[in-house]
């Protein structure tokens, strides 16, 4: 994939925006509470599907090699076996599909960043909930059914996250048009 110069900066800043999400959080178990995903979708619905999920790869590859940029200021290749580990790998794909949807068949439409947007959102929980359940049971030894870890990585979230799938589509459908007129869109 080639990317150009008016695009790095782009890239960035929607990495930054994540980790930025990452550092406002509220601890309330397994999977604390933040921004992440209202900058993920965003992502996804502004550079499109490919430079969106660019972002977010950049995003875990920083975190990842030991930049404290996840949640409560940690990072390191340790953070794979975290339970809210999956929840990140998800928002490589959540971006994806949420610019994908977007930007398909042409003009970008309220209608489809409204369902990119919820697609998204379903995106990180479908990445999210497995991992959970996988390093609950697997690794930490909890023995926590499924339906106790979709309570604690999902229910539990699902009021915050209808607010930030909200919020980005409405964001997104005032942006985007703003973009295309002072020749700033990406697609």
């Amino acid at each position: 994939m080639k990317v150009s110069a008016k695009e790095i900066p782009l890239v960035a800043l929607f990495t930054a925006l994540t980790a930025l999400g990452a550092f406002i959080t509220i601890p309330i178990g397994e999977v604390p509470i933040t921004l992440q995903s209202l900058f993920v979708l965003l992502s996804g619905l502004i550079l499109g599907p490919k430079l969106g999920a660019l972002s977010q790869i950049l995003y875990i590859v920083l975190g990842l090699i030991g930049v404290p940029i996840f949640a409560n200021l940690s990072g390191g290749f340790q953070y794979i076996v975290k339970p809210s580990f999956g929840f990140l790998m998800g928002f490589i794909f959540a971006a994806y599909v949420t610019g994908k949807i977007a930007h398909s068949e042409g003009e970008v439409s309220a209608i489809k960043i409204w369902i990119g947007s919820l697609m998204g959102t379903l995106v990180i929980y479908l990445f999210g909930i497995p991992y959970m359940y996988y390093i609950l049971n697997l690794i930490m030894a909890k023995n926590l059914s499924f339906t106790a870890v979709l309570n604690m990585g999902c229910i539990l979230f699902l009021p915050g996250d209808t607010l930030k799938w909200i919020f980005t589509s409405l964001i997104a459908t005032k942006i985007i048009p703003l973009l295309k007129r002072v020749g700033l869109s990406i697609n």
